[in-house]
């Protein structure tokens, strides 16, 4: 309902009139929007209008230069009123205004365990197959199907309680996350890279390489990588001699100054029985990474010395051995290395699995054939980790150590054959092809490339021969 309701055109008794020039602005001041607003004060409308006209009950005239101060009075008010008016509609909208979105739901996190598939994580979420079937519908979900244990399957739900958002966290490097639109679902992958920080690290051998890693703080996969790198040319079984040294360039990758995982050695030296063997990490103008030493030969040999890590030898190759179960003079045609069982076993080089099975003499077996010269036996595995006809790369783990078939105790017996000839897994290795090396063109690219980390493990040997030389004088001096 309006403020003011319009009136006939009748002038009230006892009222001055006045000229129709000097109530314009009051006209029109009251047919502006301004007095059809609701929020115009009774209090503004009589101070106004008492300016204007008189006080009520005042029979005197209004003479013109009250109606002009009036008229001058009114206007003001009019601004004063307005400016009020307009604050209040500020007000009064901001009332009247949608209520704030609420803020995202909380997210639910499921953690992958062995034996989960999408349907059981996302029922323990409280969601259904459904649900599952639109998800992996989207672009990159069937992704969402290849999950491993330890990885973070996380939901967010609408406010309706519906499914909104999943989230697929396969590494804190790497997650997708899937968001519905409608009734599809967007796919977002999102990658990080991670700083990596050179560290190095020095040894000596006390027992084993294992436990000088161990006191030195390295990882296993620190360790584990250096005896790979090292393992053509020392056969950490037998080789390894008290006060062998080893100085090492690795890398590290951090995230959100945080360490997130080791990376790889960039450089290392390992002397053993007085002899240095060095190596660095180069990747050729091809493309190609591997390992060589100063000269530009490859650590990467043909066959590993051994074929497993950080054991001792039970046996040696012998024609002549008495058999210790059937106490006959039977040639033992391999080395015979004792180890914990389940300790890993690699293929002692590039190759293809002709044979993998079991027998009572052999228990779980591995054969390989490399190339058309070469073959490997591996015998007593507690388990096999590969089958017959498989491609197999050096180093890889086609088993572990066990006692299976006639056996006494957990032990690998490992066997090297040369055009079908049994030879001794310990010195075939003289009459063995040489490693390869870098062409001569590489060389100057090359040894630019381990110029830094050349000298970064010359320090480290200057720094542990120095102390190693105080903690002698140290002895010598009690």
């Amino acid at each position: 309902m309006a403020l003011f309701k319009s009136r006939p055109n009748v002038r009230p008794r006892g009222a001055t009139p006045f000229e129709a020039s000097n109530n314009g602005p009051l006209l029109a001041f009251l047919r502006s929007r301004f007095w059809q607003n609701r929020w115009v004060t009774a209090g503004v409308v009589v101070v106004s209008l008492s300016l204007m006209l008189g006080v009520a009950g005042d029979d005197r005239e209004t003479t013109p230069e009250q109606l002009a101060e009036g008229s001058s009075a009114l206007n003001d008010a009019a601004e004063t009123s307005a400016t009020t008016l307009s604050d209040a509609s500020l007000v009064i909208s901001d009332e009247q205004t949608e209520p704030p979105v609420p803020s995202e739901q909380p997210w639910h996190e499921e953690l992958v365990r062995n034996g989960d598939n999408l349907s059981l994580i996302f029922a323990r979420a409280g969601f259904s197959d459904r649900d599952v079937y639109q998800v992996t519908k989207a672009d990159g979900g069937k992704a969402l199907r290849k999950i491993y244990p330890g990885e973070t399957i996380s939901f967010q739900t609408s406010g309706e309680g519906r499914l909104y958002r999943v989230r697929h966290r396969e590494s804190a490097l790497k997650w997708s996350t899937f968001t519905r639109e409608d009734e599809r679902y967007r796919t977002e992958v999102t990658v990080r890279e991670p700083e990596v920080f050179e560290q190095s690290a020095t040894m000596r051998i006390k027992s084993s390489l294992f436990l000088a890693g161990q006191d030195a703080g390295l990882s296993h996969k620190v360790i584990m990588d250096l005896a790979g790198i090292f393992g053509g040319v020392i056969d950490f079984a037998l080789d390894p001699r008290v006060g062998d040294t080893i100085e090492l360039v690795y890398e590290e990758a951090w995230i959100d100054g945080e360490k997130y995982a080791d990376g790889e050695i960039v450089a290392a030296a390992f002397t053993n029985k007085g002899e240095t063997f060095q190596a660095y990490r180069y990747t050729d103008s091809q493309g190609d990474k591997s390992y060589y030493n100063e000269a530009g030969v490859s650590m990467r040999k043909a066959f590993l010395k051994a074929p497993l890590d950080f054991t001792r030898v039970s046996s040696n190759f012998n024609p002549n051995r008495l058999h210790p179960i059937y106490k006959t003079k039977r040639p033992h045609r391999g080395t015979d290395y004792a180890a914990p069982t389940g300790t890993p076993v690699y293929a002692a080089g590039d190759g293809r699995v002709v044979e993998a099975g079991y027998t009572r003499p052999n228990g779980n077996y591995v054969f390989i054939q490399h190339g058309e010269s070469y073959k490997t036996h591996y015998l007593h595995l507690h388990k096999r980790r590969v089958k017959t006809g498989e491609r197999v790369k050096q180093g890889e783990v086609i088993g572990t150590v066990g006692s299976t078939g006639s056996a006494t105790g957990p032990h690998l017996h490992y066997e090297f054959l040369v055009n079908g000839v049994h030879r001794n897994p310990r010195s075939v290795h003289k009459s063995l092809p040489k490693a390869k090396s870098l062409p001569d063109s590489e060389l100057p690219r090359f040894l630019r490339a381990v110029a830094r980390p050349e000298q970064q493990l010359a320090s480290l040997k200057n720094t542990q021969n120095l102390a190693s030389a105080a903690i002698q004088g140290g002895s010598s001096g009690q």
